[in-house]
């Protein structure tokens, strides 16, 4: 007769009061998952995470309450659960998984680790940690209703990275600056002259019109009215943006009329951008007041930051948005600088009014402060039922792991929607380790399209295999017969070749370099594929790496309509309370919704080919079919240092 000690066996139960486990993450899925290891019976317990607790956690992360705003989300975790179950051994670390003294070693002592993270740079890292110790690894994300689970075994599953996920979304400088067609380019626009402006300068961020644009094909010459554009206080050719803007002491007015008149009368002079496209309408500050009617204030009813502004109603929110950031400025002192922060209302208030005046001119539908927010934040509501259906998922795998089940783990989807068969719950067999994964593969190796006469090392280094490839440090040796170090991990060794091309150290099409990260005891063999005729803003190209298709269309299921900003908008500015974002790695499995909302579940499976794949059902026996989402909003770019204080809010890596 089995000996069962709660519900569980008694030698599972044994086993969970003396294994130990690591969660990584101690936010919206980490909580709920803290809770429910300790109520299961789990006795060793460790947890990290970077992050402190914000005021706009305490809806949906129950450990912690306003008291602990500003401390340790990990420390106070602890405290917390050990209030309700003081037997319970926990160990915090409020720290970054990604430090060096977490090695593989640290990870070997775990007899499984179960990730609650919040980006995609986190993952990959410890995705190879559990490879490199041979742990198994519990992975699992949400975004808004939807949200999955998998078990992660090497040798056995495929790892995080054995399916590509599709890169974050950044648009040609050309677009944003001259000739913007959707409502998200509007707000990448703003939110780079606010830096331009109050912020950091950035080369890569102007915002004034771009005489090299290649479609224009622009000779001012030929041109009558250049001469008098460039003669007023818009011309971008004599000073930059933040200097402009010092010398008339932050004048909004004169701010408005630059940006949203003289620049835009200036783009007007490149009449080969306007053949086929409509041509923005400058806007002017004292005609607008003149016409201004008080009724014009705003569109729509509901919350206020759900209303769309009029016109006037956004130049009145800039001028003050600017008057507010200027004294924030002054406050701080010479040569002080802002950082944007979509928690800030003067800096939010600020990207609202720029963009939604620049989506006017551009004859586009603008959007209330909650959608700008949504899409220059690269936020996904967060749930707190779909973080604790997740939760509870995480431990029942756990369970199966521990009981010696490993082939009865499943990758589990959570629906919006039920499915045909009426499940929200779709279960599905584990899929087998990819043989051309360039992380998990027996030799794990990759070819780069790049120009080596312009590609410099710490390109390579930063652009490459830090952010792209997700290396932490890289020692990179090239395979010329000499055993030549291009990149040591060691402070100072190398950096004097930062500056330098790869063609300078003899890399040519076809050369070969051996890439090791210590830290994540990761080895990737690099092959060098030179070309001259990469697109515009692209710096390099991962061969084999085709973009993202259209799935064919599948039988008793609607259509799945991609939401895009701007193209297919109604008559009436947007008031939605939907918050477009990136797809992060989703996948719809037999959903019927018509149209879907645009919302990003953090996948460890998910293909980026439109090809169907086609698993039994782990309880009915029939086969469903996993489709991905291929419908991909216009996030906005940003940069890819994760630093969003909402752990179960996913930004768009």
């Amino acid at each position: 007769m089995v000996q069962l000690v709660g519900s569980l066996r008694k030698e599972l139960s044994d086993t969970l009061s003396t294994c130990k486990v690591l969660v990584v993450g101690a936010g919206g899925i980490g909580c709920e998952l803290l809770k429910n290891l300790v109520l299961t019976g789990f006795k060793q317990i460790e947890v990290i995470d970077l992050d402190t607790i914000d005021v706009s956690n305490l809806n949906r992360q129950f450990l912690f309450q306003k008291k602990h705003v500003g401390k340790s989300k990990a420390q106070v975790a602890k405290e917390s659960v050990l209030q309700f179950c003081p037997t319970v051994n926990i160990t915090a670390y409020h720290d970054s998984i990604m430090n060096p003294e977490y090695n593989v070693e640290f990870f070997r002592k775990f007899m499984l680790v179960m990730n609650a993270l919040d980006n995609r740079a986190a993952r990959n890292h410890v995705n190879r940690m559990c490879l490199a110790a041979d742990i198994p690894l519990i992975e699992s994300g949400t975004a808004g209703y939807l949200g999955q689970v998998t078990v992660i075994k090497k040798g056995m599953t495929e790892c995080y990275e054995c399916q590509p996920k599709p890169t974050q979304k950044t648009f040609p400088g050309c677009t944003i600056r001259n000739t913007p067609s959707e409502p998200i380019h509007c707000i990448v626009w703003a939110k780079y002259l606010f830096n331009q402006l109050f912020g950091e300068e950035d080369a890569d961020q102007e915002v004034s019109p771009d005489t090299a644009d290649p479609e224009a094909s622009w000779n001012p010459e030929d041109t009558p009215a250049h001469p008098t554009a460039s003669e007023k206080d818009g011309d971008i050719k004599r000073i930059s943006t933040k200097e402009w803007a010092r010398s008339t002491g932050y004048d909004a007015v004169k701010l408005f009329n630059k940006l949203f008149k003289d620049d835009i009368k200036y783009l007007l002079t490149m009449d080969k951008l306007w053949k086929t496209r409509k041509a923005p309408t400058p806007l002017d500050w004292q005609q607008l007041k003149n016409s201004a009617c008080p009724q014009e204030v705003s569109v729509g009813s509901g919350l206020k930051d759900q209303q769309v502004l009029g016109v006037w109603g956004l130049c009145q929110l800039f001028q003050h948005s600017v008057e507010t950031l200027r004294s924030q400025l002054k406050e701080k002192g010479e040569a002080a600088e802002l950082v944007w922060d979509k928690d800030d209302p003067p800096a939010m208030d600020f990207v609202t009014a720029a963009a939604n005046l620049r989506m006017h001119i551009f004859s586009m539908n603008m959007k209330s402060r909650f959608d700008v927010k949504s899409m220059a934040g690269n936020i996904i509501p967060a749930i707190a039922t779909t973080n604790a259906v997740i939760a509870g998922l995480i431990v029942l795998e756990g369970l199966k792991i521990l009981s010696g089940e490993l082939e009865s783990c499943r990758t589990i989807f959570l629906n919006k929607c039920p499915s045909l068969r009426k499940k929200l719950l779709v279960p599905c067999i584990l899929d087998p380790p990819s043989a051309n994964c360039y992380v998990c593969a027996s030799k794990p190796e990759v070819t780069v399209k790049l120009d080596v006469h312009k590609t410099t090392v710490l390109s390579l280094q930063d652009r490459i295999l830090k952010e792209r490839f997700g290396m932490v440090a890289p020692d990179v040796q090239i395979e010329d017969g000499k055993g030549t170090i291009l990149i040591s991990s060691e402070e100072g060794e190398t950096e004097t070749n930062n500056s330098k091309f790869l063609a300078d150290f003899g890399i040519r099409n076809g050369s070969r370099l051996q890439v090791d990260d210590f830290l994540q005891d990761y080895t990737l063999l690099v092959n060098v594929l030179h070309t001259e005729e990469l697109e515009k803003d692209v710096e390099f190209e991962v061969v084999g790496e085709a973009p993202d298709k259209a799935p064919p269309p599948q039988t008793n299921q609607e259509e799945v309509n991609s939401i895009t900003n701007g193209n297919k908008d109604s008559a009436q500015p947007s008031t939605s309370s939907k918050a477009p974002a990136e797809d992060d790695d989703v996948m719809i499995v037999d959903s019927e919704e018509e149209e879907e909302e645009e919302e990003g579940a953090s996948s460890s499976t998910a293909p980026t080919s439109g090809t169907k794949r086609k698993h039994p059902d782990a309880e009915t026996g029939e086969t469903s079919t996993k489709r991905p989402r291929t419908d991909q909003s216009s996030a906005a770019a940003a940069p890819a240092d994760n630093d969003d204080d909402d752990d179960d809010i996913i930004a768009l890596d």
